[in-house]
């Protein structure tokens, strides 16, 4: 008894995390919960800072994987704007990626650097086709028909909004250039937020000393605008972004225009990270760039990444045939289930304090969490975020439902396409293609600026309950057996699903 006269004994519940992984079956995030903790503190006040490579950290332990239809530069600049990190997938030409980098790297809060553009010779219908195709219709026109060709006007929804014709020139209905309002390129957000109030218009063009279109800012955007305090940047308060390469010798020049473009991290990107390809190219990029961060992979063995760490990566990249539209342990037998590979690479790499990317195998807010409590650093997400408005491709309908094409860069689709998908796979000069992946389609999630404030609340809520009140807390937690975990049977998985309802909705956000 203590003092009070309440019993001291408290039993031992659960078990720790070296426990859970010493048998020797493979356990999936569902295979597992963890034991609540002690709560005294706020979820809003746990610390989401971790570390994506030995030298950079996120302010939220998010990753855009580099997929063709999940990381260009418009997911890459929401998601360093929330925190986290996109890396530009390489399924096209260097020059496309390196400038969707410089994109990223050149972004503006409140600017929009790449607006859609007409030339004087459109027609009614081609504005038409920009309102279904990007959901506005006001429209910056230029002689050449592109961003830098001289302004000529601005077309918007009022200009063709009673014409029938839809064949008609806009060049006969647009506001043309002597009666715009425009703003000189170096003004300042606030400076052009007052001329667009003073304005009353929708649109203000950004112009340079040539009367060349160079930007535009948006009324809906500066209404929208906001602070990004957790956005990640780069000591030049630029945002932080990474971009793929393969193992292969031409990519080398990729890597330099990539580079030059400014970006911050280099994902080697390989299903199978343990082979001399991978080991050769991390020795190159060492010695041509010694301060770029380097992250390898893909490992899920403890020996896998020993090789990469002694080769000098700075972060590690687990997972293989996890992820919702890959086979390759179908197909290749070979892999291992997400949670085992996490946590026995992960206990591995700490010791050589290499941080930890969880790839693949999340479908909700709470295997991010589970991943994080098995060591990992950060989660890198492909479904999660393919078909928010960030992502590549356009949105279709089928069956009443709006959805957005999902495609695992092993299909054959995506294979055939570009070369950088065969490249990944070691089968670019296979007469045979061997699809390691599926091609599907992924309901809308809507926009990241609303979904990824609702993963990072789901991630606070679940450290709270565990009683950790940062993520280096909840690593250090689990590694000192402070966390306790148990093995779920099927029946308790069911139980912690939706269960006994007629019908229900389930609304996240």
């Amino acid at each position: 008894m203590n003092k009070d006269g309440f019993p001291a004994y408290v039993p031992d519940d659960g078990i720790v995390a070296s426990e859970l992984f010493s048998g020797k079956d493979g356990l999936t995030y569902n295979d597992f919960l963890i034991l609540p903790g002690y709560i005294d503190f706020a979820s809003k006040e746990v610390s989401m800072v971790s570390p994506i490579t030995k030298r950079i950290n996120l302010n939220t332990p998010l990753v855009s994987s580099p997929m063709d239809t999940v990381t260009e530069s418009r997911m890459a600049i929401a998601m360093a704007l929330m925190g986290g990190i996109g890396i530009i997938h390489h399924n096209c030409t260097q020059e496309f990626q390196a400038d969707e980098v410089r994109k990223v790297k050149k972004f503006e809060q409140g600017f929009i650097l790449d607006p859609v553009v007409l030339s004087s010779s459109a027609s009614i219908n081609d504005v038409k086709k920009v309102k279904e195709t990007y959901g506005f219709s006001g429209v910056a026109v230029t002689d050449t028909g592109k961003l830098g060709g001289k302004l000529v006007g601005m077309v918007t929804a009022r200009d063709i909004d009673f014409i029938d014709d839809f064949g008609q020139s806009i060049s006969e209905v647009m506001t043309p250039r002597d009666k715009l309002i425009t703003a000189n390129h170096g003004v300042s957000l606030r400076e052009a937020n007052k001329i667009l109030q003073a304005s009353k218009k929708g649109k203000l063009p950004i112009v340079n000393e040539n009367d060349e279109l160079i930007g535009l800012i948006s009324r809906t955007d500066l209404k929208k605008n906001r602070e990004y305090p957790c956005a990640s940047k780069d000591e030049n308060k630029q945002l932080l972004v990474g971009a793929a390469i393969s193992t292969h010798e031409k990519d080398k020049e990729r890597l330099d225009l990539l580079v030059n473009a400014g970006v911050d991290i280099i994902v080697l990107d390989s299903s199978q990270g343990n082979s001399i390809y991978q080991i050769n190219m991390i020795k190159f990029i060492k010695e041509k760039y010694p301060d770029l961060q380097i992250i390898g992979g893909n490992v899920v063995t403890a020996a896998q990444a020993k090789s990469l760490i002694d080769a000098g990566v700075d972060g590690l990249r687990v997972g293989m045939g996890s992820g919702s539209i890959c086979i390759t342990q179908e197909v290749m037998a070979v892999g291992r289930p997400q949670g085992t590979a996490v946590y026995r690479v992960a206990e591995y790499a700490r010791r050589f304090k290499i941080p930890v990317i969880a790839d693949g195998g999340i479908t909700c807010v709470g295997h991010i969490t589970k991943a994080l409590a098995l060591g990992a650093s950060t989660v890198m997400m492909g479904s999660l975020l393919a078909a928010t408005s960030e992502s590549p491709g356009e949105y279709f309908y089928q069956d009443g439902v709006r959805l957005k094409k999902y495609r695992g860069m092993g299909c054959l689709a995506a294979m055939k396409d570009k070369l950088g998908s065969s490249e990944r796979y070691f089968s670019e000069a296979d007469t045979i293609k061997v699809a390691q992946g599926v091609s599907g389609a992924v309901v809308d999630k809507g926009s990241i600026y609303t979904y990824i404030p609702y993963l990072v609340a789901g991630i606070q809520h679940g450290c709270q309950d565990m009683g950790a009140r940062s993520l280096l807390s909840l690593r250090s937690m689990m590694y000192e057996g402070k966390l306790k975990f148990e093995k779920r049977t099927l029946s308790a998985m069911k139980e912690g699903g939706v269960h006994s309802l007629h019908s229900y909705e389930m609304k996240l956000y």
